[in-house]
């Protein structure tokens, strides 16, 4: 894992055309070229230059492979990985034949959903018409008992069947009987007198005819839902014999889906390619002998380093370890970092980690955090086709270190599932909530203090960062009079020694060192100069002149503003770390509250009180502190080095992470 951005180079190459598709394969299998269309030549070498698109369109491509991929779904089919195209493998395209062989499979899957379809109607309609009967519901159904004098029962049952009605044939003493639902008896009753229906008013005969409509439906239920999964099955099997063909072709559609698109970036002369784009310098030894190998070796090949290259047009790679991926999804989410700058994804990780250990510490909810995420994650590998829902796949592995950090912050403060059944490390959180004291920590005080110290570190370490990426991008101007510069930096130390001073007096003076007069005024007076000094450089760099009363206001504004920023603004940061103490005594008073309501009952009821009590902690709890843990990151600690200016590094290739 690299603590910056990924060093980057830009390839600029030229190859023999007959050697072009060759270097397409070996650039795809490589994946780690990055293109960039051709438009910084010079405009008389631009005109020489032409473009050549596929005789079949990359749409089309990819809406033939997406005609692919939904009848494999239908099969319940896993769709290949990208890294497992193998490019050797790659064929002439047959539209012609993959269409034939697709509408050929859609019309008969078609007949077979349709069934589907319509089973599925049945059953419906019988488990409707069952819970009626079953929770005493009659006036929603319509039970009709009696005879019909002309026709057959099972014509009649043929015209009931898409509305999911029934015709019980009489035998015996037994009259017919039909059975449908109250809202389609419009469709029933002219159905019936078609027949010559005489209904019987025989009370009994109501009765029994309910209780052998009930037994025809229980029996229906069992055999529309076999004839459903049958057709299931059918579906399955069918997909499952064309398999193999199937994978094969949505394979070679992809692997051309993804030669045009890197051929898309190629420009041409009559009889040469050229193409550019940025590579990782740690593998542009392994890209330059790909094309060089794939080229026999006739190519021209020029690197540029980023260094001489405008930041903005970099893209930048970061490189994390794929266990820190939830926490490199939360960097994302926010933005690309800078080129050059940190990669935030580990600081990200601990500081994360850190706070939500403090706002929901407690080893026994922890672990169950943990078993959730374990068994979502190996739920979501046991079955990749598994539609996501609340808990997604990065959640459930986000879950899995949470519930480590839980357990740690409750073996710290001696919380499981909110009783102190073993001594805590540290302090006893409870203890302390609910009036009394343990060890050097005597109140509810004492906790907010913590808190506190640990919202000067994020921050402080945030300032640190931040000077680290203005050195590397050598913004000195920025780096001493930003208000997240060292002159920042330096007034929110004081702030922080002065804050520390005023407590231990009891909350009545600030220091009386003379120190604290001049650590305020020089800062505070470099500031005041911060807007003269940057009008100076920028005219120097040829921008246009301002007047003199221009100049003074705006250097005043800036001036005011940064001072507004610097003593207010880090004042409400760290106080804002006060929410993490907030929520960790709101999380150990209601366990406590729970446990008070359990003692006030016994046996089951107790158990159960405080069952559900930890289920909704553990949901509710827990979802805040993972909120204000990511508000935390976002809002105090982005801001102090994060600048989010960046381009992402996305090759084009069969790997599936970029940032490998």
């Amino acid at each position: 894992m690299n603590l910056f951005t990924r060093p980057m180079k830009l390839l600029t190459a030229v190859v023999l055309e007959g050697s072009t598709d060759a270097v397409v394969k070996s650039l795809l299998e490589l994946g780690a070229l990055d293109f960039v269309k051709i438009d910084q030549l010079p405009p008389e070498q631009m005109a020489k230059l032409t473009t050549r698109s596929s005789s079949i369109g990359r749409a089309s491509m990819e809406d033939m492979r997406h005609r692919v991929e939904a009848v494999l779904r239908q099969g319940d089919t896993v769709l290949p990985a990208v890294e497992s195209l193998d490019v050797s493998q790659l064929a002439p395209l047959d539209m012609d034949g993959y269409r034939k062989l697709l509408d050929s499979l859609s019309a008969t899957l078609q007949q077979l959903k349709d069934r589907q379809k319509d089973s599925n109607q049945k059953l419906l309609g019988i488990e409707e018409m069952e819970r009626y009967i079953k929770e005493g519901k009659l006036q929603y159904i319509d039970l009709r008992v009696g005879t019909f004098n002309h026709g057959e029962p099972k014509d009649v049952q043929d015209r009931l069947l898409p509305i999911g009605g029934i015709v019980l044939e009489g035998t015996g003493k037994d009259p017919t009987v039909v059975l449908a639902l109250r809202r389609d008896v419009a469709k029933v009753n002219p159905l019936l007198d078609k027949f010559g229906w005489t209904e019987s008013s025989d009370a009994e005969a109501q009765k029994a005819g309910l209780s052998r409509a009930t037994s025809r439906l229980e029996s229906d239920r069992g055999a529309v839902t076999e004839e459903r999964d049958a057709l299931q099955h059918q579906v399955v099997d069918m997909i499952s014999k064309k398999r193999s063909e199937l994978i094969g072709i949505w394979c070679n559609l992809r692997l051309h889906e993804l030669c045009d698109q890197i051929q898309s970036y190629f420009s041409y002369t009559k009889n040469t390619t050229l193409f550019s784009g940025w590579v990782p310098s740690d593998l542009a030894d392994e890209v330059e002998e790909a094309i060089r190998s794939a080229s026999g070796g006739q190519c021209v090949i020029e690197w540029t380093d980023a260094g001489s290259m405008p930041r903005e047009q970099v893209p930048v790679a970061v490189s994390s370890p794929r266990l820190l991926r939830p926490f490199q999804k939360m960097v994302d989410n926010y933005s690309t970092p800078e080129y050059g700058t940190i990669n935030p994804t580990p600081f990200v990780a601990v500081a994360y980690l850190c706070m939500f250990a403090l706002m929901f510490a407690d080893a026994g909810q922890g672990f169950v955090l943990l078993l959730i995420g374990v068994f979502g994650t190996l739920l979501y590998k046991k079955n990749p086709l598994r539609k996501e829902g609340m808990l997604t796949a990065n959640l459930c592995n986000l879950l899995i270190y949470l519930g480590c950090a839980s357990i740690i912050g409750g073996m710290l403060f001696g919380s499981y599932f909110g009783h102190p059944w073993f001594p805590a490390l540290w302090f006893n959180y409870h203890e302390v909530v609910e009036g009394g004291s343990s060890g050097s920590i005597r109140s509810v005080y004492d906790i907010l203090g913590i808190t506190i110290k640990f919202g000067i570190a994020v921050i402080g370490l945030g300032l640190v960062l931040n000077w680290i990426n203005l050195f590397r991008k050598r913004q000195w101007f920025t780096l001493f009079l930003d208000k997240n510069g060292i002159v920042g930096g330096w007034l929110f130390g004081v702030g922080v020694w002065a804050g520390f001073a005023f407590v231990a007096s009891g909350y009545k003076s600030l220091p009386s060192s003379p120190f604290l007069k001049w650590a305020v005024e020089i800062p505070v007076v470099l500031l005041l100069g911060k807007g003269f000094l940057g009008y100076y450089l920028e005219r120097k760099r040829g921008s246009d002149a301002k007047s003199i009363g221009t100049v003074v206001m705006d250097s005043v504004m800036e001036w005011l503003v940064d001072l507004l920023e610097i003593f207010s603004g880090f004042l409400a940061n760290t106080l804002s770390f006060m929410r993490v103490a907030g929520l960790g005594i709101a999380h150990v008073s209601l366990m406590v509250a729970f446990a008070d309501m359990a003692a006030l009952t016994s046996g089951v009821f107790s158990v159960l009180i405080l069952i559900v009590g930890n289920a909704l902690v553990i949901a509710l709890e827990g979802l805040s502190a993972g909120i204000q843990s990511l508000r935390l990151n976002y809002y105090e600690f982005f801001t102090k080095y994060f600048t989010g200016r960046g381009i992402a590094y996305e090759p084009v290739g069969l790997r599936s992470d970029s940032g490998k």
